[in-house]
Formats: C-alpha cells, structure tokens, sequence
C-alpha cells in the first residue's frame, strides 16, 4: 500500500437480508480474511433487492473493496473525533427559562 494509492481487492460475500416485524436489517459478511478499517470502502455489486414484508433471504454477490491510504485513515479518525465532540455541546435541561 502506498501512501496516496489505493489497494483494491475484488472477493466475494454473503448477504443476510430480513424485512419483518421483529427484525429489518442487511448483514454483510465478506470472503477471506479481510481486515476493514477507518476510511476503507466496500461496493456489493448487482441489481438491489426488494424483500417483501415478512421475508428473509441470504444470497451471494461480488464485491469491491478500496484501502484507505494513510493520509485517508488518519483524516478519517479526525473528522470522526470532531463529529463525537459536537455531541458533547448538546445539554438536556428540564430547567426553563
């Protein structure tokens, strides 16, 4: 990995989709040994999938997945930090003014 390029690695995965009333939910797991990190990026290829009510379905798809450089890891981890700070300037009073 370089430090302004991108590894891609093309693998499968393996979709767990469920629409009903308990659970709403798409897991996603891939192929291999493949460690995801901050800034890294993964595309499910195919046509989307609409489930109808009360369904469940596991299916199997190509994927991509883009590396974070280094550079993307680290502003990634910053502008996340930052993002979690905002949260810190939110208060909750019962008091009125």
């Amino acid at each position: 990995m370089g430090l302004f390029t991108r590894d891609r690695l093309d693998t499968q995965c393996t979709i767990l989709i469920e629409h009903s009333f308990d659970n709403l939910h798409a897991h996603v797991e891939l192929d291999g040994d493949i460690e995801l990190g901050p800034g890294d990026q993964v595309k499910v290829h195919g046509a989307a999938v609409k489930l109808p009510f009360g369904e469940r379905l596991t299916l199997r798809r190509d994927v991509t997945v883009w590396k974070a450089t280094p550079f993307e890891r680290l502003w990634t981890k910053m502008k996340a930090q930052l993002e979690l700070t905002e949260l810190y300037e939110i208060t909750f009073s019962s008091e009125k003014p």
